[in-house]
């Protein structure tokens, strides 16, 4: 049973670590990337939709993205949607595709995207600490109901303890590895 504890606890950390590697893609550097496009949202025919499912995305050069819609009727609500989001963007629309440029990010704004990294990376802390106060609780309980012995809770305890800093470990890791993406000119 503790076993099963201690799996769950993992599985809980984990996905903290991958939301945030995911969230982390969305956050703009200094290099053209399709994934920061992630949460815009198009109108078409009335309903919000991805903007990801209705458009191809490449990047053939490092500071430009070029964004080819499936349907070209839509290109001036692609170009809408950039300029009214807070990327900072300016699309520039051929008719055929747009063209999106990325200015080189001046050094205020790179703090302040360094600042959103670090309220990310903290909301995965206290997901992978709430994991673990989970299991320590579920520990507590199994003690409790005599199904498991004091010995064997303080053990998956101190498994769990572990595995906590082995996971806040390879978050600050990715912070890290962000941060220094961030500032790089």
């Amino acid at each position: 049973m503790p076993e099963a504890i201690i799996a769950q606890a993992e599985e809980k950390m984990s996905k903290a670590v991958s939301a945030l590697s995911h969230e982390f893609s969305t956050v703009r550097t200094g290099r053209a990337s399709g994934a920061i496009f992630e949460k815009l949202h198009i109108d078409y025919y009335g309903a919000p939709t991805p903007m990801l499912q209705m458009a191809a995305v490449s990047s053939p050069e490092p500071q430009l993205v070029v964004i080819s819609p499936y349907d070209k009727t839509i290109l001036k609500a692609i170009e809408k949607a950039i300029l009214a989001s807070d990327l900072g963007l300016n699309p520039s629309n051929d008719g055929t595709v747009i063209r999106v440029p990325f200015p080189a990010l001046n050094e205020e704004r790179r703090r302040d995207l360094v600042k959103l990294c670090h309220g990310y990376t903290e909301q995965a802390r206290v997901a992978v600490r709430n994991a673990r106060r989970d299991a320590n609780d579920a520990f507590k309980k199994q003690e409790k109901a005599s199904d498991i012995s004091q010995d064997d809770a303080r053990r998956g305890e101190e498994l769990v303890q572990k595995k906590t800093d082995s996971f806040i470990a390879e978050i600050d890791a990715l912070l890290k590895k962000k941060e220094q993406e961030i500032m790089e000119v």
